[in-house]
């Protein structure tokens, strides 16, 4: 990118990137049948200890949107139409190519958002507090007078993708699990990093000891292998903002220090794991809210993905920004409208 790119410039470029998650959706027929419930199938592997199997690479790109659209209010599913008009608009658009590969399609149980709770499929509504807490982080970000004002993605110390919790949405949308008695480490393709969840019954850490990732904590459930993160950082975390019916950078998404994340991982066959976690927030959302993902096994590697805060984006878009306010001030602009 070129030395004069700016902040506003290069929230643009994110925008266009990650616009793929949320494709819209015209109304027609009424609602079809639910799709097939998350059971486990007997035909999923299993490891020498007895639990489902969960190693592996797992692709979680989609073209279910993660909020449900106001025009498909009450409508839980899609029809079988719906989903291949979807489909092959998707795959006409060039900005698509080489992002999401044959396997992004919509969510096999057909739903209308990725959001399965609330009921509407919307993310709850901010607190009070939430929504200053927002304000302040949005203009900190338009103004990019310092480093720390850019977003934790944007300075890449967390992936913008990569949670947690995990939203589909932009590019490198793989992970791999790995998994023994005692331990499961969970690598994101974004930015390269890895969670290493104890299963020994171990407590959290200390309530001052804060981490990007926060603190994870792993058991079973039956077949069912649950997460609980807590330990958050004030900045919240490296996942996808929220906007209107999709999910991108740079907009809506704050948690805060308070975050508590409980993630699901389920694999209902040999080629699905079902992905799901649960916010609860309670300084920044009027209630907690959940997300269901469905994962595809693949058979690639994953490769490093190499980012760090000394990238030419980061001078380039406090260059950028600073360039903008000489010129405002040389032409007697007042204030900074971007």
């Amino acid at each position: 990118m070129g030395q004069d790119l700016s902040f506003r410039g290069r929230r643009r470029v994110a925008v266009i990137v990650a616009v793929g998650v949320a494709v819209a959706v015209p109304v027609a027929g009424q609602n079809p049948a639910a799709g097939p419930q998350a059971s486990i199938s007997s035909t999923a592997p299993r490891t020498a200890d007895g639990h489902p199997d969960l190693r592996g690479v797992w692709f979680f790109g989609t073209l279910t949107p993660l909020q449900r659209p106001d025009d498909l209010a009450g409508r839980t599913h899609l029809t079988d139409e719906e989903i291949a008009a979807i489909e092959e608009r998707a795959g006409n658009r060039p900005q698509f190519f080489g992002l999401f590969g044959d396997t992004s399609r919509y969510a096999f149980d057909k739903r209308t958002s990725l959001i399965v709770d609330p009921a509407d499929g919307k993310v709850p509504a901010r607190t009070p507090a939430g929504e200053k807490r927002q304000a302040e982080r949005d203009a900190a970000r338009r103004a990019a007078a310092n480093p720390e004002d850019l977003p934790v993605y944007e300075r890449c110390i967390l992936g913008f993708n990569a949670g947690p919790p995990i939203i589909p949405g932009g590019y490198n949308q793989n992970i791999q699990l790995f998994q023994t008695r005692d331990h499961v480490a969970i690598h994101t393709e974004m930015v390269h990093d890895t969670r290493i969840v104890p299963l020994d019954g171990r407590p959290h850490l200390p309530s001052h000891v804060r981490q990007w990732n926060g603190s994870s904590r792993g058991r079973w459930e039956g077949d069912t292998f649950v997460v609980t993160t807590t330990n958050f950082r004030s900045e919240g975390t490296g996942t996808l903002m929220l906007d209107g019916n999709r999910a991108r950078p740079g907009v809506g998404w704050s948690p805060d220090e308070n975050l508590t994340l409980v993630e699901r991982f389920k694999r209902v066959d040999p080629d699905t794991l079902i992905y799901e976690w649960t916010i609860t927030d309670p300084t920044v959302w009027t209630k907690p809210w959940t997300v269901s993902i469905p994962m595809a096994r693949s058979d690639q590697r994953l490769y490093e993905y190499a980012c760090h805060e000394g990238n030419h984006d980061m001078g380039n878009i406090l260059a950028g920004e600073r360039n903008l306010e000489a010129e405002d001030a040389a032409s007697g602009a007042e204030g900074n409208p971007r």
